[in-house]
């Protein structure tokens, strides 16, 4: 070799148009430079023109230490070269390099000692931009990561259709490892069936470039012959920057859920009719025992021989169920239908009874768990966890029960009760699309229920309330626009003393009251009722509000066992002050236009009923607009947050409380009670017009 054969021949390509870039090369434009000893650059490729900004004129014959490096890196430039070619040693790694237009370029070199014919030693130079380098880098990292982390099966193979890559969701996919693939044609590896379709469409694209997508195939593969599967198969051809064909690639989705869900699309709409039935059927009235009438009819026409439908007693009675546990439950039976005549209906608990089952039976782990109970091929073992006892357990054998299935009666997110379906004459066992079924039928049946239920309770508590809580008080009074809630506790058979009252009195003045007897049930509830009663009386004399409470407070004391907080403020319009007194009760809030909400500082006083101290009279003056809210402990008081905390909560909504005073109830309510709250709740709203 000599030094002229590293002369640079018309940027390398002769007179020809130079050829597109096919390679990793070509995307990266590696350049090459060639120095001799002296540090004369005597060999230049294109791409190093590219890359430095200098053509071949203007380097060739040049010091290339001072061409591209800077100043203060001289010295270290040197050292390299010298070792390189005293050592022969490679030398790689990034340098900045200057650029003919005088910006600085971050460049990755691969240097090395070449030595000619004669004897002659050369520095060779490979280079290319360290920031395209990078993004290659990380390009190829990142393909490598999803094609290998993809749940998508896919395959890499070269114009002859042999495998070059597979994926290991393809290795999942076909049950072949990715080695013996790897070089083997379409043909050598029939994972999926019907290979020649497959082949021919991998023609295809790679002839036209066209994709072909979601190609639906059907099969049993070789990893499974005893089922059909489906795969969705998708053909793309690759090419390189420069167009030149480099392959095919293919994606396998499995579908077979998806396929074995449409094949079963009749036996949906079958069942769908049922369901259709069942909502017009179930739920006719606001009845509980009505409604599970109707679902155990309509589950037995199509579903099960022999259904019944139990309740738990604490559900039926709107009580909240305890956090489940391993312990029995109590049930109500509500419904009890067969199909056909059956011995099995002996074995059960006729509607009404009220029956306790051990937390092994199999009712009570549907309930606890929430969940469905599936028992397909019931054997003498199960009979005693399905049974009431030994005799039920003897009939139910005698009846010829061999499949069994529970399903829980939920509605929003509670555990009603029990749907439980047996099966005798149907030689059939209940399978995973019976528990759909039943679960659907169930829901919506449990729905209609737990609206019946709350709708009597609801109906036997109102009668108590209206006759007692509830004022019926003119919708004017002067100067004041109000809006008032009454929320019972969870618990709504439960009556609670906590009242609310709005009385007109002479003047155009209007008493506000709100007050707590401590306690519920209905004795509570009469308390409550005879001290709005004496409440209305005193209102009439047009006393002080602390005297009032002090006529009160003798009442109380007269009435054994209970402790009763009142707050009783009277209105005035034509002065517009409010005089207050309270009784122990929790302080009104009163929210200003444009301020923040504040709590009234009232003397406390003590609870009517402890006798023998006097209540203290505050006036408050209040403005056009001013929102006064008095309310019981049960908005705010909960066993888990301190009462600062709620009270503060309070404040917040009635900073900015929305325009009307039934929405700012709403608010109220919704925002700070729980569906489990253990306490009423009495809310008088006032605004000052």
């Amino acid at each position: 070799m000599t030094a002229g054969s590293f002369r640079s021949r018309g940027g390398g390509y002769g007179d020809s148009e130079p050829p597109r870039p096919t390679g990793l090369l070509d995307v990266l434009s590696v350049a090459a430079v060639v120095v001799d000893a002296d540090g004369r650059i005597v060999f230049w490729t294109p791409q190093a023109g590219e890359l430095f900004g200098y053509s071949e004129e203007e380097a060739l014959g040049k010091y290339a230490a001072r061409l591209f490096i800077h100043p203060e890196h001289l010295q270290a430039v040197m050292s390299l070269f010298t070792e390189v070619l005293q050592t022969g040693r490679s030398w790689a790694g990034a340098f900045p390099v200057r650029h003919k237009d005088g910006s600085t370029r971050l460049t990755e070199f691969r240097n090395m000692r070449l030595t000619d014919d004669l004897g002659d030693v050369y520095a060779l130079g490979i280079a290319a931009d360290h920031a395209l380098l990078e993004r290659v880098e990380t390009d190829l990292a990142l393909c490598e990561r999803l094609i290998n982390q993809s749940p998508i099966g896919l395959a890499l193979m070269d114009p002859d259709l042999r495998y070059r890559l597979v994926n290991p969701a393809l290795e999942r996919i076909d049950g072949i490892p990715a080695e013996d693939h790897i070089g083997r044609h379409l043909r050598e590896t029939p994972a999926l069936p019907d290979v020649a379709t497959i082949e021919s469409a991998l023609q295809q694209v790679l002839t036209t470039g066209t994709p072909l997508l979601d190609q639906y195939h059907v099969g049993r593969p070789h990893a499974d012959p005893e089922h059909e599967h489906a795969w969705s198969l998708s053909f793309y051809r690759l090419e390189d920057p420069g167009g030149r064909v480099l392959g095919a690639a293919t994606s396998v989705v499995d579908v077979t859920e998806r396929h074995r869900a449409a094949g079963e699309a009749d036996r949906a709409r079958r069942r769908l009719a049922l369901i259709a039935d069942a909502s017009a059927r179930v739920g006719t009235s606001l009845e509980v025992e009505q409604t599970a009438r109707e679902l155990a009819d309509i589950a037995s026409t199509e579903l099960a021989d022999v259904v019944a439908v139990d309740v738990l007693d604490a559900a039926l009675a709107c009580r909240r169920s305890r956090k489940p546990d391993n312990g029995p439950e109590l049930f109500r039976a509500l419904a009890l239908k067969a199909a056909h005549p059956t011995v099995a209906l002996r074995a059960a608990d006729a509607p009404g009874d009220l029956a306790a089952y051990d937390g092994d039976r199999l009712v009570t782990l549907c309930v606890h768990t929430a969940r469905p109970v599936l028992v397909k091929h019931v054997g003498h073992h199960d009979l005693p966890r399905i049974a009431r006892d030994e005799e039920a357990t003897t009939l139910l054998a005698r009846a010829g029960v061999h499949s069994y299935l529970a399903v829980p009666l939920i509605a929003h997110g509670e555990v009603l009760g029990v749907l439980d379906l047996k099966r005798t004459r149907n030689p059939v066992p209940f399978d995973e699309d019976d528990v759909i079924l039943a679960c659907e039928l169930a829901g919506r049946a449990a729905v209609a229920i737990d609206n019946a239920r709350w709708f009597q309770s609801v109906r036997n508590t109102s009668l108590t309330l209206q006759r007692s809580l509830l004022p019926d008080h003119s919708p004017h009074h002067p100067g004041l626009e109000l809006a008032s809630r009454y929320q019972p506790a969870q618990a709504t058979s439960e009556v609670g003393g906590d009242w609310y009252d709005v009385i007109p009195l002479t003047d155009d003045k209007t008493a506000l009251v709100v007050g707590d007897v401590m306690g519920n049930g209905i004795d509570a509830a009469a308390t409550m009722g005879r001290l709005r009663t004496a409440t209305c009386a005193y209102a009439d004399l047009d006393l002080e509000p602390g005297a009032v409470l002090q006529h009160l407070d003798k009442i109380t004391c007269d009435l054994e066992h209970y402790i009763v907080t009142c707050v009783y403020a009277v209105f005035d319009p034509r002065t517009r002050t409010c005089r207050i007194a309270n009784a122990g009760h929790m302080p009104p809030a009163l929210a200003r236009p444009g301020e923040a909400a504040t709590l009234l500082d009232l003397p406390a006083g003590a609870p009517l009923g402890i006798g023998g101290i006097p209540f203290e009279t505050a006036t408050v003056e209040l403005a056009p607009g001013d929102l006064l809210v008095l309310y019981t402990d049960g908005l705010v008081e909960t066993r888990h947050h301190p009462i600062d905390d709620r009270l503060g909560v309070l404040l917040g909504f009635l900073d900015e409380p929305p325009e009307s005073l039934e929405e700012t109830c709403d608010l109220l309510l919704y925002g700070l009670r729980n569906p489990d709250d253990h306490d009423d709740v009495a809310l008088l709203v006032a605004r000052t017009q």
